[in-house]
Protein backbone atom coordinates (compact mmCIF):
# COMPACT_ATOMS: atom_id res chain seq x y z
CA UNK A 1 0.00 0.00 0.00
CA UNK A 2 1.38 3.41 -0.91
CA UNK A 3 1.69 6.64 1.02
CA UNK A 4 0.22 8.67 -1.87
CA UNK A 5 -2.29 7.39 -4.42
CA UNK A 6 -3.09 10.67 -6.15
CA UNK A 7 -1.29 10.28 -9.47
CA UNK A 8 -2.28 9.16 -12.95
CA UNK A 9 -0.76 8.62 -16.38
CA UNK A 10 -2.04 9.83 -19.73
CA UNK A 11 -2.73 6.60 -21.59
CA UNK A 12 -3.76 5.61 -25.10
CA UNK A 13 -6.00 2.56 -25.04
CA UNK A 14 -6.20 -0.03 -27.79
CA UNK A 15 -9.73 -0.97 -26.75
CA UNK A 16 -12.31 1.70 -25.93
CA UNK A 17 -16.08 1.21 -25.82
CA UNK A 18 -16.58 4.98 -25.93
CA UNK A 19 -18.76 7.16 -23.77
CA UNK A 20 -22.26 6.18 -22.75
CA UNK A 21 -24.28 3.03 -22.02
CA UNK A 22 -26.36 1.27 -24.67
CA UNK A 23 -26.65 -2.07 -26.43
CA UNK A 24 -23.65 -1.29 -28.63
CA UNK A 25 -21.50 -0.72 -25.53
CA UNK A 26 -22.41 -4.12 -24.14
CA UNK A 27 -21.93 -5.89 -27.47
CA UNK A 28 -18.51 -4.23 -27.91
CA UNK A 29 -17.33 -5.49 -24.51
CA UNK A 30 -18.56 -9.01 -25.24
CA UNK A 31 -17.02 -9.02 -28.72
CA UNK A 32 -13.53 -7.84 -27.74
CA UNK A 33 -13.50 -10.39 -24.91
CA UNK A 34 -14.49 -13.13 -27.40
CA UNK A 35 -17.28 -14.39 -25.17
CA UNK A 36 -19.64 -17.29 -25.75
CA UNK A 37 -23.17 -16.48 -26.97
CA UNK A 38 -24.75 -17.33 -23.59
CA UNK A 39 -22.68 -14.67 -21.87
CA UNK A 40 -23.49 -12.04 -24.48
CA UNK A 41 -27.20 -12.75 -23.94
CA UNK A 42 -26.67 -12.63 -20.17
CA UNK A 43 -25.18 -9.15 -20.52
CA UNK A 44 -27.92 -7.84 -22.79
CA UNK A 45 -30.64 -9.17 -20.48
CA UNK A 46 -28.89 -7.49 -17.55
CA UNK A 47 -28.90 -4.20 -19.45
CA UNK A 48 -32.67 -4.49 -19.90
CA UNK A 49 -33.10 -5.14 -16.17
CA UNK A 50 -30.85 -2.20 -15.30
CA UNK A 51 -33.03 0.14 -17.34
CA UNK A 52 -36.20 -0.97 -15.53
CA UNK A 53 -34.88 -0.69 -11.97
CA UNK A 54 -35.14 2.61 -10.09
CA UNK A 55 -32.23 4.37 -8.45
CA UNK A 56 -31.87 2.91 -4.91
CA UNK A 57 -33.59 4.96 -2.24
CA UNK A 58 -30.40 5.21 -0.22
CA UNK A 59 -28.71 7.08 -3.08
CA UNK A 60 -31.66 9.43 -3.37
CA UNK A 61 -31.45 10.04 0.37
CA UNK A 62 -27.82 11.05 -0.01
CA UNK A 63 -28.68 13.47 -2.80
CA UNK A 64 -26.87 11.75 -5.64
CA UNK A 65 -27.43 14.07 -8.57
CA UNK A 66 -24.26 14.09 -10.68
CA UNK A 67 -24.05 10.42 -11.61
CA UNK A 68 -24.87 10.46 -15.32
CA UNK A 69 -24.65 6.96 -16.83
CA UNK A 70 -24.26 8.44 -20.31
CA UNK A 71 -21.11 10.32 -19.31
CA UNK A 72 -19.14 7.27 -18.18
CA UNK A 73 -16.64 5.18 -20.13
CA UNK A 74 -17.41 1.52 -19.49
CA UNK A 75 -14.44 -0.28 -21.00
CA UNK A 76 -10.82 0.78 -21.50
CA UNK A 77 -8.01 -1.70 -21.96
CA UNK A 78 -4.85 -2.59 -23.81
CA UNK A 79 -5.17 -5.47 -26.23
CA UNK A 80 -3.10 -8.06 -24.39
CA UNK A 81 -3.48 -10.88 -21.89
CA UNK A 82 -2.32 -10.52 -18.27
CA UNK A 83 1.44 -10.96 -17.94
CA UNK A 84 3.07 -13.53 -15.67
CA UNK A 85 6.40 -11.76 -15.26
CA UNK A 86 6.74 -8.20 -14.06
CA UNK A 87 9.15 -7.16 -16.82
CA UNK A 88 6.51 -7.92 -19.49
CA UNK A 89 3.95 -5.48 -18.07
CA UNK A 90 3.64 -2.29 -20.20
CA UNK A 91 5.93 0.47 -18.87
CA UNK A 92 3.27 2.99 -17.76
CA UNK A 93 1.25 0.32 -15.97
CA UNK A 94 4.36 -1.19 -14.42
CA UNK A 95 5.39 2.22 -13.10
CA UNK A 96 1.96 2.66 -11.55
CA UNK A 97 2.17 -0.58 -9.62
CA UNK A 98 5.85 -0.09 -8.80
CA UNK A 99 4.85 3.13 -7.07
CA UNK A 100 2.15 1.21 -5.23
CA UNK A 101 4.80 -1.33 -4.14
CA UNK A 102 2.91 -4.32 -5.59
CA UNK A 103 6.04 -6.30 -6.66
CA UNK A 104 7.63 -5.75 -3.26
CA UNK A 105 4.53 -6.99 -1.47
CA UNK A 106 4.29 -10.00 -3.76
CA UNK A 107 7.83 -11.11 -3.01
CA UNK A 108 7.41 -10.71 0.74
CA UNK A 109 3.90 -11.66 1.72
CA UNK A 110 1.64 -13.18 -0.91
CA UNK A 111 1.01 -16.55 -2.47
CA UNK A 112 -0.37 -14.86 -5.59
CA UNK A 113 -1.04 -11.38 -6.94
CA UNK A 114 -3.34 -9.85 -9.53
CA UNK A 115 -3.08 -6.21 -10.63
CA UNK A 116 -5.99 -4.69 -12.54
CA UNK A 117 -5.56 -1.39 -14.40
CA UNK A 118 -8.88 0.19 -15.44
CA UNK A 119 -10.95 -2.58 -17.13
CA UNK A 120 -8.55 -5.54 -17.34
CA UNK A 121 -5.86 -7.34 -15.37
CA UNK A 122 -2.34 -6.37 -16.42
CA UNK A 123 -0.53 -8.90 -14.26
CA UNK A 124 -1.42 -12.20 -12.64
CA UNK A 125 0.76 -14.75 -10.93
CA UNK A 126 0.35 -17.58 -8.42
CA UNK A 127 3.02 -19.65 -6.73
CA UNK A 128 3.84 -22.79 -8.70
CA UNK A 129 3.34 -25.05 -5.67
CA UNK A 130 -0.25 -23.87 -5.26
CA UNK A 131 -0.99 -24.26 -8.94
CA UNK A 132 0.19 -27.87 -8.74
CA UNK A 133 -2.31 -28.45 -5.90
CA UNK A 134 -5.10 -27.29 -8.19
CA UNK A 135 -5.59 -23.78 -6.78
CA UNK A 136 -6.93 -21.40 -9.43
CA UNK A 137 -6.24 -17.67 -9.18
CA UNK A 138 -6.87 -15.78 -12.41
CA UNK A 139 -8.85 -12.76 -13.52
CA UNK A 140 -12.52 -13.36 -14.28
CA UNK A 141 -12.10 -13.16 -18.06
CA UNK A 142 -9.57 -16.00 -17.98
CA UNK A 143 -11.72 -17.88 -15.49
CA UNK A 144 -14.67 -17.87 -17.87
CA UNK A 145 -12.51 -19.02 -20.78
CA UNK A 146 -10.43 -21.74 -19.09
CA UNK A 147 -12.66 -23.01 -16.29
CA UNK A 148 -16.25 -22.65 -17.52
CA UNK A 149 -17.46 -25.78 -15.72
CA UNK A 150 -16.65 -24.23 -12.33
CA UNK A 151 -17.20 -20.57 -13.09
CA UNK A 152 -20.58 -20.90 -14.76
CA UNK A 153 -21.90 -23.18 -12.00
CA UNK A 154 -21.46 -20.49 -9.34
CA UNK A 155 -21.62 -17.30 -11.41
CA UNK A 156 -24.60 -15.08 -10.39
CA UNK A 157 -25.69 -17.76 -7.90
CA UNK A 158 -25.30 -15.55 -4.80
CA UNK A 159 -25.99 -12.10 -6.26
CA UNK A 160 -28.89 -12.14 -8.70
CA UNK A 161 -28.73 -9.88 -11.73
CA UNK A 162 -31.83 -8.00 -10.58
CA UNK A 163 -30.82 -7.76 -6.93
CA UNK A 164 -30.37 -4.00 -7.33
CA UNK A 165 -29.76 -1.45 -10.08
CA UNK A 166 -25.99 -1.64 -9.73
CA UNK A 167 -25.75 -5.43 -9.66
CA UNK A 168 -27.65 -5.31 -12.97
CA UNK A 169 -25.26 -2.67 -14.32
CA UNK A 170 -22.26 -4.74 -13.30
CA UNK A 171 -23.76 -7.84 -14.92
CA UNK A 172 -24.12 -5.94 -18.19
CA UNK A 173 -20.63 -4.42 -18.41
CA UNK A 174 -18.42 -6.32 -15.95
CA UNK A 175 -14.77 -6.81 -16.75
CA UNK A 176 -11.83 -7.97 -14.67
CA UNK A 177 -12.02 -9.03 -11.07
CA UNK A 178 -10.69 -12.24 -9.57
CA UNK A 179 -11.68 -15.87 -9.92
CA UNK A 180 -10.41 -18.15 -7.17
CA UNK A 181 -11.07 -21.84 -6.69
CA UNK A 182 -9.52 -23.83 -3.85
CA UNK A 183 -9.91 -27.63 -4.17
CA UNK A 184 -11.01 -29.98 -1.40
CA UNK A 185 -8.66 -30.10 1.56
CA UNK A 186 -6.22 -27.46 0.25
CA UNK A 187 -5.26 -24.78 2.75
CA UNK A 188 -3.61 -21.71 1.21
CA UNK A 189 -1.30 -20.47 3.96
CA UNK A 190 -0.32 -17.06 2.51
CA UNK A 191 -2.89 -14.51 1.31
CA UNK A 192 -3.81 -14.02 -2.32
CA UNK A 193 -4.00 -10.35 -3.26
CA UNK A 194 -5.64 -8.26 -5.96
CA UNK A 195 -5.13 -4.57 -6.55
CA UNK A 196 -7.67 -2.49 -8.49
CA UNK A 197 -6.50 0.80 -9.94
CA UNK A 198 -8.66 3.39 -11.75
CA UNK A 199 -6.44 5.59 -13.89
CA UNK A 200 -8.77 7.18 -16.45
CA UNK A 201 -11.12 10.12 -16.06
CA UNK A 202 -14.91 9.71 -16.46
CA UNK A 203 -14.39 5.99 -16.02
CA UNK A 204 -16.40 3.20 -14.47
CA UNK A 205 -14.71 0.10 -13.06
CA UNK A 206 -16.96 -2.94 -12.85
CA UNK A 207 -14.91 -5.91 -11.70
CA UNK A 208 -16.64 -9.22 -10.97
CA UNK A 209 -15.04 -11.41 -8.32
CA UNK A 210 -15.98 -15.04 -7.66
CA UNK A 211 -14.36 -17.09 -4.89
CA UNK A 212 -15.22 -20.76 -4.35
CA UNK A 213 -13.54 -22.81 -1.61
CA UNK A 214 -14.34 -26.51 -1.69
CA UNK A 215 -14.83 -28.74 1.34
CA UNK A 216 -12.15 -28.45 4.06
CA UNK A 217 -10.28 -25.78 2.09
CA UNK A 218 -9.01 -22.41 3.34
CA UNK A 219 -7.98 -19.10 1.76
CA UNK A 220 -7.39 -15.46 2.63
CA UNK A 221 -7.99 -12.92 -0.13
CA UNK A 222 -6.95 -9.28 0.12
CA UNK A 223 -7.86 -6.42 -2.19
CA UNK A 224 -6.74 -2.82 -2.38
CA UNK A 225 -8.39 -0.06 -4.40
CA UNK A 226 -7.26 3.45 -5.40
CA UNK A 227 -7.89 6.19 -7.95
CA UNK A 228 -6.47 9.67 -8.64
CA UNK A 229 -8.54 12.80 -8.09
CA UNK A 230 -10.45 14.29 -11.01
CA UNK A 231 -13.01 17.07 -11.26
CA UNK A 232 -15.64 14.71 -12.66
CA UNK A 233 -17.34 11.77 -10.98
CA UNK A 234 -15.90 8.27 -11.27
CA UNK A 235 -17.93 5.12 -10.64
CA UNK A 236 -16.76 1.91 -9.04
CA UNK A 237 -19.46 -0.75 -8.96
CA UNK A 238 -18.21 -4.25 -8.24
CA UNK A 239 -20.05 -7.47 -7.56
CA UNK A 240 -18.40 -10.05 -5.30
CA UNK A 241 -19.70 -13.58 -4.76
CA UNK A 242 -18.09 -15.85 -2.16
CA UNK A 243 -19.02 -19.52 -1.65
CA UNK A 244 -17.69 -21.50 1.31
CA UNK A 245 -18.55 -25.19 1.02
CA UNK A 246 -18.71 -27.65 3.93
CA UNK A 247 -16.00 -27.18 6.61
CA UNK A 248 -14.16 -24.50 4.61
CA UNK A 249 -12.83 -21.12 5.76
CA UNK A 250 -12.63 -17.86 3.80
CA UNK A 251 -11.27 -14.52 4.92
CA UNK A 252 -11.88 -11.54 2.61
CA UNK A 253 -9.96 -8.35 3.44
CA UNK A 254 -10.48 -4.98 1.74
CA UNK A 255 -8.51 -1.76 2.15
CA UNK A 256 -9.86 0.98 -0.11
CA UNK A 257 -8.50 4.48 -0.40
CA UNK A 258 -10.56 5.99 -3.20
CA UNK A 259 -10.19 9.65 -4.11
CA UNK A 260 -13.07 11.96 -3.19
CA UNK A 261 -14.62 11.96 -6.68
CA UNK A 262 -15.44 8.21 -6.65
CA UNK A 263 -18.90 6.75 -6.15
CA UNK A 264 -18.17 3.36 -4.60
CA UNK A 265 -21.40 1.35 -4.95
CA UNK A 266 -20.65 -2.30 -4.32
CA UNK A 267 -22.61 -5.53 -3.83
CA UNK A 268 -20.72 -8.14 -1.78
CA UNK A 269 -22.42 -11.34 -0.70
CA UNK A 270 -21.36 -14.76 0.51
CA UNK A 271 -22.87 -18.09 1.46
CA UNK A 272 -21.55 -20.40 4.17
CA UNK A 273 -22.52 -24.05 4.06
CA UNK A 274 -22.38 -26.60 6.87
CA UNK A 275 -19.69 -25.82 9.45
CA UNK A 276 -18.09 -23.25 7.13
CA UNK A 277 -16.65 -19.92 8.26
CA UNK A 278 -16.58 -16.59 6.39
CA UNK A 279 -14.97 -13.38 7.64
CA UNK A 280 -15.18 -10.00 5.91
CA UNK A 281 -12.63 -7.48 7.17
CA UNK A 282 -13.35 -4.14 5.56
CA UNK A 283 -11.67 -0.74 5.71
CA UNK A 284 -13.30 2.15 3.84
CA UNK A 285 -11.31 5.36 3.47
CA UNK A 286 -11.98 8.04 0.87
CA UNK A 287 -14.58 8.17 -1.94
CA UNK A 288 -17.35 10.71 -2.37
CA UNK A 289 -19.95 8.13 -1.40
CA UNK A 290 -19.49 4.51 -0.36
CA UNK A 291 -22.52 2.23 -0.11
CA UNK A 292 -21.42 -1.24 0.89
CA UNK A 293 -22.96 -3.91 3.13
CA UNK A 294 -21.09 -7.25 2.98
CA UNK A 295 -23.62 -10.02 3.52
CA UNK A 296 -23.32 -13.59 4.73
CA UNK A 297 -26.03 -16.20 4.18
CA UNK A 298 -25.56 -18.82 6.90
CA UNK A 299 -27.09 -21.69 4.98
CA UNK A 300 -25.64 -24.75 6.72
CA UNK A 301 -25.77 -25.93 10.30
CA UNK A 302 -23.04 -24.52 12.57
CA UNK A 303 -21.94 -22.05 9.89
CA UNK A 304 -20.16 -18.98 11.26
CA UNK A 305 -19.99 -15.46 9.87
CA UNK A 306 -18.17 -12.31 10.93
CA UNK A 307 -17.93 -8.77 9.54
CA UNK A 308 -15.35 -6.40 11.01
CA UNK A 309 -15.37 -2.93 9.46
CA UNK A 310 -13.70 0.46 9.78
CA UNK A 311 -15.04 3.53 7.98
CA UNK A 312 -13.55 7.02 7.92
CA UNK A 313 -15.64 9.90 6.54
CA UNK A 314 -13.74 13.13 5.96
CA UNK A 315 -14.95 16.49 4.59
CA UNK A 316 -17.62 16.11 1.88
CA UNK A 317 -17.55 12.32 2.22
CA UNK A 318 -20.30 9.83 3.05
CA UNK A 319 -19.56 6.32 4.27
CA UNK A 320 -22.82 4.34 4.33
CA UNK A 321 -21.56 0.92 5.33
CA UNK A 322 -22.62 -2.02 7.44
CA UNK A 323 -23.34 -5.74 7.26
CA UNK A 324 -26.08 -8.28 6.66
CA UNK A 325 -26.32 -11.60 8.49
CA UNK A 326 -29.05 -13.96 7.30
CA UNK A 327 -29.44 -17.07 9.46
CA UNK A 328 -31.03 -19.81 7.37
CA UNK A 329 -29.94 -22.88 9.35
CA UNK A 330 -29.97 -23.84 13.04
CA UNK A 331 -27.01 -23.37 15.39
CA UNK A 332 -25.42 -20.70 13.22
CA UNK A 333 -23.37 -17.86 14.71
CA UNK A 334 -22.64 -14.34 13.51
CA UNK A 335 -20.66 -11.39 14.78
CA UNK A 336 -20.62 -7.77 13.53
CA UNK A 337 -18.20 -5.16 14.81
CA UNK A 338 -18.31 -1.75 13.15
CA UNK A 339 -16.19 1.29 13.97
CA UNK A 340 -16.56 4.61 12.20
CA UNK A 341 -14.76 7.95 12.40
CA UNK A 342 -16.21 11.22 11.13
CA UNK A 343 -14.47 14.57 10.76
CA UNK A 344 -15.28 17.91 9.25
CA UNK A 345 -18.78 17.56 7.80
CA UNK A 346 -18.28 13.88 6.98
CA UNK A 347 -21.10 11.41 7.56
CA UNK A 348 -20.51 7.80 8.61
CA UNK A 349 -23.56 5.56 8.88
CA UNK A 350 -23.92 1.95 9.99
CA UNK A 351 -26.79 0.19 8.22
CA UNK A 352 -27.25 -3.45 9.11
CA UNK A 353 -29.62 -6.38 8.92
CA UNK A 354 -29.73 -9.42 11.17
CA UNK A 355 -32.42 -11.90 10.20
CA UNK A 356 -33.08 -15.29 11.80
CA UNK A 357 -35.37 -17.35 9.63
CA UNK A 358 -38.56 -18.92 11.04
CA UNK A 359 -38.50 -22.49 12.39
CA UNK A 360 -34.80 -22.58 13.25
CA UNK A 361 -33.20 -22.45 16.68
CA UNK A 362 -29.88 -22.19 18.46
CA UNK A 363 -28.68 -19.13 16.50
CA UNK A 364 -26.52 -16.41 18.00
CA UNK A 365 -25.68 -12.91 16.85
CA UNK A 366 -23.66 -10.12 18.42
CA UNK A 367 -23.59 -6.64 16.87
CA UNK A 368 -21.47 -3.78 18.17
CA UNK A 369 -21.35 -0.35 16.48
CA UNK A 370 -19.04 2.36 17.81
CA UNK A 371 -18.64 5.83 16.31
CA UNK A 372 -16.08 8.54 17.01
CA UNK A 373 -16.69 12.20 16.10
CA UNK A 374 -13.58 14.30 15.61
CA UNK A 375 -15.34 17.66 15.82
CA UNK A 376 -18.72 19.30 16.20
CA UNK A 377 -19.60 19.33 12.50
CA UNK A 378 -19.21 15.61 11.84
CA UNK A 379 -22.07 13.14 12.07
CA UNK A 380 -22.74 9.46 12.67
CA UNK A 381 -25.97 7.47 12.26
CA UNK A 382 -26.91 3.87 13.10
CA UNK A 383 -29.75 2.01 11.38
CA UNK A 384 -29.98 -1.57 12.68
CA UNK A 385 -32.76 -3.90 11.56
CA UNK A 386 -33.12 -7.09 13.59
CA UNK A 387 -35.73 -9.75 12.86
CA UNK A 388 -35.80 -12.89 15.01
CA UNK A 389 -38.09 -15.87 14.49
CA UNK A 390 -37.97 -19.38 15.91
CA UNK A 391 -37.04 -20.46 19.44
CA UNK A 392 -33.93 -20.43 21.62
CA UNK A 393 -32.10 -17.80 19.58
CA UNK A 394 -29.86 -15.15 21.13
CA UNK A 395 -29.33 -11.70 19.63
CA UNK A 396 -27.66 -8.67 21.18
CA UNK A 397 -26.94 -5.23 19.79
CA UNK A 398 -25.09 -2.27 21.28
CA UNK A 399 -24.07 1.05 19.83
CA UNK A 400 -22.09 4.04 21.10
CA UNK A 401 -21.25 7.50 19.77
CA UNK A 402 -18.59 9.65 21.39
CA UNK A 403 -16.78 12.87 20.59
CA UNK A 404 -13.01 12.81 20.82
CA UNK A 405 -11.89 13.52 24.40
CA UNK A 406 -10.71 17.14 24.63
CA UNK A 407 -9.08 16.50 28.00
CA UNK A 408 -7.01 13.69 26.51
CA UNK A 409 -5.98 15.92 23.59
CA UNK A 410 -5.00 18.67 26.05
CA UNK A 411 -2.98 16.21 28.13
CA UNK A 412 -1.03 15.02 25.09
CA UNK A 413 -0.45 18.55 23.83
CA UNK A 414 1.01 19.54 27.20
CA UNK A 415 3.65 16.90 26.60
CA UNK A 416 4.85 18.36 23.33
CA UNK A 417 2.58 16.46 20.94
CA UNK A 418 0.81 18.53 18.30
CA UNK A 419 -2.98 18.52 18.14
CA UNK A 420 -2.92 16.63 14.82
CA UNK A 421 -0.61 13.96 16.24
CA UNK A 422 -2.69 13.71 19.41
CA UNK A 423 -5.86 13.30 17.34
CA UNK A 424 -4.22 10.53 15.31
CA UNK A 425 -3.17 8.73 18.49
CA UNK A 426 -6.73 8.84 19.80
CA UNK A 427 -8.19 7.61 16.51
CA UNK A 428 -5.68 4.77 16.22
CA UNK A 429 -6.47 3.76 19.79
CA UNK A 430 -10.16 3.68 18.89
CA UNK A 431 -9.66 1.29 15.94
CA UNK A 432 -6.58 -0.59 17.14
CA UNK A 433 -8.38 -3.79 18.10
CA UNK A 434 -9.77 -4.13 14.57
CA UNK A 435 -6.50 -3.16 12.88
CA UNK A 436 -4.90 -6.08 14.69
CA UNK A 437 -7.14 -8.37 12.63
CA UNK A 438 -5.28 -7.32 9.46
CA UNK A 439 -2.01 -9.01 8.48
CA UNK A 440 0.89 -7.15 10.08
CA UNK A 441 2.14 -5.15 7.08
CA UNK A 442 -1.38 -4.21 6.03
CA UNK A 443 -2.14 -3.06 9.57
CA UNK A 444 0.93 -0.81 9.61
CA UNK A 445 0.01 0.79 6.30
CA UNK A 446 -3.63 1.12 7.36
CA UNK A 447 -2.55 3.15 10.40
CA UNK A 448 -0.49 5.38 8.11
CA UNK A 449 -3.47 5.92 5.82
CA UNK A 450 -5.65 6.90 8.77
CA UNK A 451 -2.95 9.26 10.04
CA UNK A 452 -2.69 10.92 6.61
CA UNK A 453 -6.46 11.37 6.40
CA UNK A 454 -6.81 12.72 9.94
CA UNK A 455 -3.83 15.06 9.66
CA UNK A 456 -5.24 16.82 6.61
CA UNK A 457 -7.45 18.78 8.97
CA UNK A 458 -6.65 17.32 12.34
CA UNK A 459 -5.49 20.61 13.86
CA UNK A 460 -2.38 22.70 14.12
Amino acid sequence: MPHSFDFHFDMSYALDAGMGLNQSTVEYISRVKNEDPWLRQFRLKALEIFRTLPMPEILKAHGVDDLDFDKIRYYLANDQAPQRTWDEVPPEIKETFDRLRIPEWERKFFAGVEAQFDSEAAYNRIQDALAKEGVIFVDSTVGLQRYPEIFRKYFASVVAVGDNKFSALNSAVFSGGSFIYVPKGVKVKQPLQAYFRINAQNFGQFERTLIVVDEDGEVTYMEGCTAPRFETATLHSAVVEVIALKNSKIQYITVQNWSNNVYNLVTKRSIAHENAEIRWIDCNIGSKLTVKYPAILLAGQRARGEVLSIALASDQQIQDTGAKMIHLAPNTTSNIISKSISKGNGLASYRGIVHIHPQIKGCKNNTQCDALLIDGDSRSDTYPKITVHGDKNNVQHEASVAKIDEERLYYLQQRGISKAQATSLCVNGFVNDLIQEFPLEYGVELKRLIDLEINQSGGK
